[in-house]
């Protein structure tokens, strides 16, 4: 097993952008499969984890979150450091990625960073039933499905606008989701040393789906820290 990269050039290299779309996940787990330490993920996180973390955002075009998850976490605006905006614009990426979130019921604050202090306008995907609400003001609100939001037909609206590489970081249900609709490509999972116990959930939950094989790619390890990166059977 080998020693999580420290470097930038060192992560890239094991979580790469691919030359066709993918729709790559990223998650944090206890040893025991808790996805969450007090109802947060922040309680599980690492040594390494942040690098992984970061390396993901900056490699992808599009971050797609869950409203919940948006709300939980407290999510900032999706900026990143001055030298991952470099990296990318030495490779003819906009500078940020799109940020995406999912949801139905579109209870969204638009006071939130996530939206107030966006480098650029979010996209909300939501459905034809979802009602009225001030989100419209501060994202590109967009339906894709009619009572529930199609997740397939979400993808291929961002694979359209030429975000073919995705993330997303949850939560368990969107995960869920995408896993019964057949859409996850990669799996990043960074296992935690840690036995949390309780009723914390598993990091997917939702409709029951067919087993899908996927591949070992990497195994690293820092500090009793886990990076596993798994990628669909082909």
């Amino acid at each position: 097993m080998s020693t999580l990269p420290a470097d930038r050039d060192g992560l890239v290299a094991r979580y790469p952008r691919h030359d066709r779309p993918v729709l790559r996940v990223n998650f944090i787990a206890s040893a025991d499969g808790a996805v969450t330490v007090d109802g947060l993920s922040a309680g599980l996180q690492g040594p390494g984890d942040k690098e992984v973390f970061d390396t993901l955002r900056m490699v992808c075009d599009a971050l797609v979150v869950a409203a919940g998850t948006v709300r939980a976490e407290r999510y900032d605006a999706l900026r990143l450091t001055a030298d991952a905006r470099a990296w990318r614009r030495e490779r003819g990426l906009p500078e940020f990625p799109l940020m995406v979130i999912v949801s139905r019921s579109l209870d969204l604050d638009p006071a939130q960073l996530v939206f107030a202090d966006a480098p650029v306008r979010p996209i909300v995907l939501t459905c034809r039933a979802a009602p009225a609400s001030p989100i419209a003001e501060v994202a590109e609100v967009v339906a894709v499905g009619d009572e529930r939001v199609d997740l397939a037909a979400g993808v291929r609206l961002l694979h359209r606008r030429g975000a073919t590489q995705l993330l997303c970081e949850g939560g368990p249900a969107l995960l869920g989701s995408m896993v019964a609709a057949d859409l996850v490509d990669e799996l990043c999972l960074t296992m935690a040393p840690l036995l949390v116990g309780g009723r914390a959930g598993r990091i997917a939950t939702g409709p029951p789906a067919p087993p899908r094989p996927m591949s070992l790619r990497h195994a690293l390890t820092r500090d009793d820290m886990l990076f596993l990166r798994y990628a669909r059977s082909r």
